[in-house]
Formats: structure tokens, sequence, C-alpha cells
């Protein structure tokens, strides 16, 4: 807890073998403090890493907090490699011109949840539309597709309470600085995820936990005023002659409309092909990246990454890998200690992988995506062709399988050998139980700009993680939803050109990558909202 009146600072790489106790690191920030005539108060963990390049001296890494009775002079700070820690910024005063109508949110995955809770907290009362169902029917029939192949196509690991990311790591890591972010990790703490989330560098909640964090932002929201129709997909909407929308139209009647939120995440492919056939929004293709699931055994993992080290201390192990060739990287994405490969498929005779994990990650194997590049000129240059794209891929691999929701498979050994058909042995695949895996030539569904990477990427990884070599490796394809394939163009007021109270953010409108910078993007998005209209008497 903050010190009133008094300046917070950060202290970073205070290095300390992994078996200190954490105190040891609030000392050795207090003797660099003083070693610039400082005196510190109330030091606490700001964020700690691990540090494992010498398998013999494993180390955590501490950002430690402290609190100044003023603003010290930059340069002691830059001696110590000390910064002082902004605060969030706080939601802006009402503005006042009047709303329309209801402000309406349309997706309820971390951008829209964040944002409409920022606007419920700020009297705004919106009306959330997502076309998924809430989060208990949504957990049941998602086991029930896991089990019998049974795809709801709105209702599944893309669309419901939570949006994709109920059915993930968690993973909190994100590459943009925002003091925004904090907010976000503190926010979700305030609604069941771990506190852990608030200090460790590569935070996660865990799927397991994720379930009661979305159910208490509804809670939150719905106290405040707010409403939260689920089963509710938007169709469509009407706007006036200045582009000002005055309602939404949905497959649950027509709800009239002040400010439209956009906030539905990068697997609404329907939702994109009706903006772009229907509305002048502007949508414009981006790169985005293509692959496969790789799997270890989490055993294998912990010891090439911290060899005889103690896991309970350090955690299960993970990585973050890249290999760049020219314009076209090979890179890991969304990796999950000890989880499961699962089926992300949300339309019909398409097949799509991704990964999650529980809380404690205790699952026998690691999971990561490996993606390549795929670049505008690959597929054409135009938002509808990249779509065209990724659906090519899935329905190849829902062929390649044999149909009914099974995944391809293939060993890295065969892979990278120009062969097929082992039968994973040591290495069992997860997804779907492991029951529903077809051996396969990834060669025959993957484009080979990507496979040719795809392959040295393998080769480069298995000179730094020892366990990339094993070539009972198990990859499963096909992942193609690694972030939206294009983008809904938008003004400094976060408005979509030529509409004037739509509010495209998020994954799906292409402005963030995983759960909190689209938390970032919903609060500020709502923000703008806050900022231009007053909240509605109605």
């Amino acid at each position: 807890m903050k010190k009133e009146n008094s300046i917070q600072v950060v202290l970073r790489n205070i290095a300390l073998p992994y078996r200190e106790e954490e105190r040891e690191a609030f000392l050795l920030a207090d003797k660099k403090l003083k070693s610039v005539g400082l005196k510190g108060e109330n030091f606490s963990v700001y964020k700690r890493s691990v540090d494992a390049r010498k398998k013999e001296n494993i180390r955590f890494v501490y950002s430690i907090v402290a609190d100044l009775p003023k603003i010290p002079e930059k340069r002691r700070l830059e001696k110590i490699d000390g910064t002082v820690l902004l605060p969030s910024p706080k939601t802006p005063e009402c503005g006042n011109e009047e709303l329309g109508g209801q402000v309406i949110v349309v997706g309820f995955g971390p951008c829209g949840m964040f944002a409409a809770l920022t606007l419920a907290e700020a009297g705004y009362r919106p009306l959330v539309l997502e076309r998924g169902e809430d989060i208990e029917f949504r957990h049941q029939k998602v086991n029930e597709f896991f089990e019998t192949g049974t795809l709801l196509e709105d209702c599944n690991v893309q669309f419901g309470a939570g949006g994709a990311g109920t059915f993930s790591d968690g993973k909190l890591v994100t590459r943009i600085n925002d003091p925004l972010g904090s907010a976000v990790l503190e926010r979700l703490a305030d609604f069941g995820a771990p506190e852990s989330i608030l200090t460790l560098a590569k935070p996660h909640i865990g799927t397991d936990r994720l379930k009661r964090v979305v159910v208490g932002f509804e809670k939150r929201i719905e106290e405040l005023g707010g409403r939260i129709l689920f089963g509710t997909k938007m169709t469509g909407f009407s706007a006036d002659a200045s582009g000002t929308i005055t309602s939404v139209h949905t497959n649950r009647g027509e709800f009239s409309c002040g400010a439209l939120i956009l906030a539905i995440g990068h697997s609404a492919r329907d939702t994109y092909k009706m903006l772009h056939e229907k509305t002048d929004c502007l949508l414009v293709p981006k790169d985005f990246s293509v692959g496969a699931r790789i799997e270890h055994l989490q055993r294998d993992l912990d010891r090439s990454l911290y060899g005889d080290a103690d896991i309970s201390l350090l955690g299960h192990g993970e990585y973050t890998l890249s290999y760049r060739e020219g314009e076209r990287g090979v890179y890991s994405f969304c990796m999950c200690p000890g989880g499961k490969v699962i089926c992300a498929s949300s339309e019909k005779g398409g097949l799509v992988v991704n990964g999650m994990s529980d809380y404690l990650r205790d699952g026998r194997n690691a999971n990561s995506a490996i993606a390549v590049s795929v670049l505008k000129k690959d597929y054409g240059d135009d938002p509808m062709k990249a779509i065209a794209f990724q659906e090519e891929l899935e329905r190849k691999a829902f062929s390649a399988a044999g149909g009914g929701y099974k995944a391809p498979i293939q060993t890295v050994g065969d892979f990278l050998n120009g062969k097929k058909g082992t039968e994973p042995k040591r290495i069992l695949p997860t997804f779907r139980n492991g029951t529903n895996c077809t051996p396969s030539d990834l060669h025959t569904v993957l484009p080979g700009f990507v496979t040719e990477l795809l392959e040295t990427g393998l080769r480069k990884f298995a000179s730094r993680i020892s366990c990339f070599k094993d070539s009972d490796a198990l990859l499963t394809g096909v992942e193609t939803r690694t972030s939206a394939p294009l983008r809904i163009l938008r003004s400094e007021e976060y408005t979509a050109l030529g509409y004037p109270n739509l509010y495209p953010c998020g994954e799906g409108a292409g402005y963030a990558g995983g759960i909190t910078s689209a938390g970032i993007d919903g609060i500020r998005t709502a923000y703008k909202i806050i900022g231009r209209y007053r909240p509605s008497t109605k």
C-alpha cells in the first residue's frame, strides 16, 4: 500500500540465487537507495522473473518498489537502475455531448469486459451483446464438443462469456508499455485471479481460474445497472446520413444505440464480412502468422531449462523463441506449460488448434504454437482474401485428419525428414484426450513457405533448448488464429472512419494481441466515450 503523499520508485535488476528469501531483495534495494543518498520505505515486489541462462547459477531477478518522500533527481535514479512509478491514468470527467441512446458493447471477451466495466463504473449502464452463451453453459458445450465433436458455431472456444481467452493459459504478458497494464492486472485480481499475477514477470491466470473472473465482471456490471444479453448476435446496424449509428440489429431484435463499441474478437469472420459488404467501414489487411502446436514432455523441458534445480521454487519451465530470415519470422506463441492442445474450431468443416493450461500447469506435456509470418503479398493484400487464406488451411487440416474435428499430427522427426505415419509413443497427444488424432503430413496442409521456415526454426531452436532435438516431439495442426488478419481503421478518437459513434477496438479490430492489451484497449475506448458524452438519464 502506497504511503500518502509519497512517491513510488522501482529499482530493477536486483538478482539473487533463486533459493534466497524475498526479503534479501528488499535489503539490496535499500542499499541501492542509500548509495545515492536516498531513504526508502514500504519495500515490496513489483515484478519477479527467472534468469536461467546459467543452469548452475539460476537466479530470481526482482524489480522492487519503494516509497520516497519526494521525486528524486533523475541522475540519482539512473545510477541505480531506478525509475519513478507512474500512476494509472484516471477515468476522465464526463463530457457534455448528449447520447442519442444507450452505449452498446458487442462482444464480452477481455476488451468488451473492460470497456463495459469502465463504462458501468462511470454511470453509463452499458448494454452488452454477446453472440455466445454464459460461462456455465459455454463450459458445458465446449466440454461436450471435446468429447463428441459436435460443434456449436456461436458457442465454442472462440465465442461466449470471456472470449477466446477463457480457454487458454490466461497469459497476461504484454509487449506494450502502458501504465494501464497494472490497472488491468489489479482488476483481474479483484475478481478472483491469483494475486501472483501482480508480481510475476510472466503472469498467468489458468483456464480453471478464469471462469470465476468472468463471472465477477458480469456481476459487477449488472450491479451497476448494465445488462448482458448472451446468445445475441449482431447482424447489422442502422445509421443516419452523417454515419451516426442509431440502432443495432441482432438475431433477437433491434436495439437503440447512442454509441457502439465493437469488441468482436479475431474469429468473428461473419461480422467482418458483414462490415465489408454492407457498411462503409474501412477494413485493411495486415500480416499475421500460421503454424502448428508442438508438444514436449514438461519434465524434459524443465530439465532442458533448469537442469536439476527445484521446480517447486522456480515453477514449470516456459520459453519464448524466435528466428528471422529476411522479412519473415518463425516464433513460439502462447506457450502453455503443463497444458493441453485443444480444438478451437468455430466453423463447420474447419480444424483449428490452440493451447490451454490450468493455473498449476501440472499436466504431462508442454505445448506452444510455432508460427510463421504470413505477409499481405502471400494472400493478395485484401482483407477478405486474408480470411479465405485462414479458412483454406483449416479445411485442409480437417480433411487431412479424416473429418470429425480430429487433428492431423506428425512427429518432429518425420516432419524434418519428409516422412509420415510414425505413431506417437513416449510423447502422447493431448488433443481431445489423445484419441482423435491422425498421423499425417503437415506439408500437405501448410503452404511451402510456412513449412520451409518452420523446419529451419525447429532446427535453430534445438540449439537453444535441448528437448527441441527430440525427434518424437509432436506437431499438431493447424494454428491459424494467432491474431486478426485485418484491421478496422479508426481515428485518434478511436471512432471508425465515416462513423462518428462507432468504436472498433481490441484484438478483433487489430489493436491488441492478448488479454492484457485487449483489456487496455477496452478501457481506453471507454475513456473516449466518457470524455465525450454525458451519461444518459433515460
